[in-house]
């Protein structure tokens, strides 16, 4: 079983949950931007769970299968055809042999997976299939996918589909203005009551130079009390850094392991997905919520 990559589109790696465990060592975990598409992709199949998947960011390309088997497509809805048939998002997909799945531009929303069953087969690294770009690990060769790359898949079993869809859209929707639930982060007495109500009350647009590195927020800026830099300490996925200009950097997928910029806020875990559809140009805010409310 294979599927070749006729086009790549913008951006398409390989990824899985991510490379857990090795922090310490200076090592980044990776892993899918949207954690809840990418389990919803797996369930649809009736794959374990951890299976690789292909993530696509803004425009999905071309792909063809030179043999039967299931795939899924969750995410954002990137208009996907089959044999230039339309076909829906949120649901078990039958592929025969010789046929083309064509993606196009999202039409809202930013990350699409497409899970096969059995999973994409390339070699773990560090316990993982996902792509490290920066370091040149994991996924297939390390890198992004190019045209003419072939990617080995499982043999499909078709007993193992589900029956229900969870009430799934078959056309999802992703809003262009997100509000984020977030806690104080550890560095959060580095700014005082009124640049805090700056941070909480304002609405921040999304930076054309994000990445799975780091969403970039262009909005008021937040000044520190005594300058923001400080010695460098962990970071988590939803770790909020303000800069030396006074903007946020969202932390995310391929964040580094430590910071040297003080921490505001932490994204809560349960916003990430939303967080990780948020395409340039959509607009985020921020609330703070205590631990005592979760």
């Amino acid at each position: 079983m294979a599927i070749k990559v006729l086009n790549p589109g913008a951006i398409t790696t390989v990824q899985d949950e991510g490379r857990f465990g090795y922090q310490q060592f200076g090592m980044s975990c990776s892993g899918v931007m949207d954690l809840a598409a990418y389990r919803t992709a797996n369930r649809l199949l009736g794959n374990t769970g951890t299976e690789a998947v292909l993530e696509y960011t803004l425009f999905g390309g071309i792909y063809s299968f030179d043999q039967d088997t299931v795939i899924a497509l969750t995410g954002a809805d990137m208009n996907p055809t089959l044999g230039k048939v339309p076909v829906s998002m949120n649901r078990p997909i039958r592929v025969k042999a010789g046929e083309t799945l064509c993606l196009s531009t999202a039409a809202s929303g930013c990350r699409t997976y497409l899970g096969v069953q059995g999973g994409i087969l390339v070699p773990k690294v560090m316990g993982s299939r996902s792509t490290n770009i920066k370091c040149g690990i994991g996924g297939f060769c390390g890198r992004r996918l190019q045209a003419g790359d072939i990617l080995k898949t499982a043999e499909p079993d078709y007993s193992l589909i589900p029956s229900s869809f969870y009430d799934l859209p078959e056309h999802p929707v992703y809003p262009s203005h997100v509000s984020l639930r977030v806690i104080e982060g550890p560095q959060a007495d580095y700014f005082s009551e009124e640049e805090k109500h700056t941070f909480y009350s304002s609405s921040y647009t999304v930076s054309a130079e994000s990445d799975r590195m780091g969403c970039r927020l262009n909005g008021p800026a937040v000044k520190s009390l005594h300058g923001t830099d400080i010695i460098s300490d962990g970071i988590v996925f939803g770790s909020i850094q303000i800069t030396s200009s006074g903007q946020p950097i969202i932390m995310t997928a391929d964040r580094q392991t430590t910071g040297g910029y003080a921490k505001i806020a932490t994204v809560c875990s349960f916003d990430l997905p939303a967080l990780a559809q948020c395409r340039p140009g959509a607009s985020v805010c921020f609330q703070r919520i205590r631990l005592e409310d979760l």
